[in-house]
């Protein structure tokens, strides 16, 4: 037995919380953009993680409860939670508290079960981003779901073995029953994720949302330059912005700064940066434009060139470096120049679900476009019923569904087959190979050279308030 460990202090790192998944029987570590499921070892040394014992002393306790501890294990999965950025090791770091065994457990493990539920409580929204990735017929969902239409679907949720909400939109400020389903969803023992815009935040609600148990905000910026965020924005939005940011830490809630890039602001990359460390968020993300909705629409006004996209790698790295590890800065690349995929949503049906505004249920944002995909609801239909039996999220679950060459790659996997609406998009089959893997034989879509929008045509604003 080796009970020698590395000099470190773990604690957990702002915006982590430890659960316990009473559906899987699991420990989870949850944080603001996903899930890690724990096996009982890690678990075990989590419990002692106090924000002041170290890792001798972690090591110490563990062997006073089983045999075979081996420090140096210890130290290397301490190690390796802190470079996923889940723990700190200098003693910065907040004790990890008694595990969160909250809400119904399941009536039986089934898989795959999913992880993250992305709720959109709404597409009414203050700003016309023109990169909008929801649908473009927003007059279908002008009738939202009820507070009680949503609690359900929390509480069936959660029972589905769900532990991460996104409260999304549209902008969710704009739901006055927010603190409300936020209060549930602590109450079931989720984490809870709201993403804004900021605009619509009055005085004192980020507090009155923290109270609440709202666990991270992700906020959007549009570009670092005042003026040439507001013309995205289509209105005098940036310093409240700005403001917001500063009511949400205020609050003592996590911050995530977010940027979609685009040919407009990719040129200000470093300097969105920046502006995150310089607001206190402690990440920011800044994310190639997913070309759905609204900005497939203005694709022509927003692509980049490849020049810009390599050059936006090189801003990345030297922000990074700039920047150290005060914050943590995650870079969505632009797929469309890479040769490879991403693994959209982690698999169709495998982690995800998302709810609209009116309780159409599908495995990801984009999916109602697909021909040929009933769409479930939530109002009349169990939440499990859907997830595991309905047509739209098994018509693409697993590999069975693959065309060549997608059906033999040894990476079908590992990104899936890429994305089923972006498939869809550029080629009228949404089986098809997605056209951003160089092995696509309709990858030269993707490749050859945007076609960019007549100088005098302008971009279709976004609007639905």
């Amino acid at each position: 037995m080796s009970t020698a460990a590395p000099a470190m202090t773990p604690g957990l790192r702002k915006g982590v919380r430890l659960v316990h998944d009473r559906v899987r029987n699991q420990a989870a570590l949850v944080y603001p953009e996903g899930v890690l499921l724990l096996n009982a070892s890690a678990a075990a040394v989590l419990r002692h993680c106090d924000g002041r014992r170290d890792a001798r002393g972690v090591t110490a306790r563990l062997c006073d409860e089983y045999d075979g501890v081996d420090g140096e294990q210890v130290g290397a999965l301490l190690t390796d939670l802190a470079e996923r950025r889940l723990l700190t090791l200098d003693g910065t770091g907040t004790p990890v508290l008694p595990v969160d065994a909250a809400g119904p457990s399941g009536t039986a493990v089934r898989t795959p079960a999913p992880l993250g539920l992305i709720a959109e409580l709404t597409y009414r929204c203050p700003l016309q981003c023109t990169y909008c990735a929801n649908p473009l017929e927003l007059d279908r969902y002008r009738d939202e779901l009820t507070t009680d239409g949503w609690l359900r679907i929390l509480d069936q949720a959660r029972g589905l073995g769900v532990l991460q909400v996104h409260l999304t939109g549209g902008e969710p400020l704009l739901r006055r029953d927010l603190t409300v389903l936020i209060d549930r969803a602590r109450s079931l023992g989720l984490y809870t994720n709201l993403v804004t815009s900021g605009i619509p935040l009055a005085a004192g609600r980020a507090a009155e949302l923290a109270e609440a148990g709202l666990d991270h905000v992700q906020l959007s910026l549009q570009d670092a330059d005042a003026d040439r965020a507001d013309a995205v924005a289509g209105l005098a939005a940036h310093d409240r912005k700005l403001t917001a940011a500063r009511h949400f830490t205020d609050a003592g809630l996590p911050l995530t700064i977010n940027a979609v890039l685009h040919r407009g602001n990719l040129a200000r990359l470093g300097d969105l940066a920046d502006q995150a460390v310089a607001l206190g968020a402690d990440r920011v993300e800044l994310a190639h434009t997913q070309y759905y909705g609204w900005a497939w629409r203005n694709r022509a006004h927003l692509a980049p060139g490849e020049e810009q996209v390599r050059q936006a790698e090189l801003d990345v790295a030297a922000a990074r470096e700039r920047h150290g590890g005060r914050i943590e800065i995650v870079h969505v690349a632009a797929d469309h120049h890479g040769g490879v995929v991403k693994p959209c949503m982690n698999g169709w049906g495998e982690r995800q679900l998302v709810v609209a505004p009116n309780g159409d249920v599908l495995p990801c944002l984009a999916a109602a476009q697909l021909p040929g995909l009933p769409v479930p609801s939530a109002v009349t239909e169990d939440l499990a019923a859907i997830w595991y039996d309905s047509p739209a999220f098994n018509r693409f679950r697993g590999t069975a569904w693959m065309q060549e060459p997608c059906r033999s790659c040894p990476l079908r996997e590992v990104d899936h087959g890429g994305c089923r609406c972006q498939a869809f998009q550029f080629t009228g089959d949404p089986a098809a190979t997605d056209p951003a893997c160089r092995l696509s034989p309709h990858h030269h879509l993707v490749t050859d050279q945007v076609v960019v929008a007549d100088s005098a045509s302008a971009p279709a604003p976004r609007r639905f308030r």
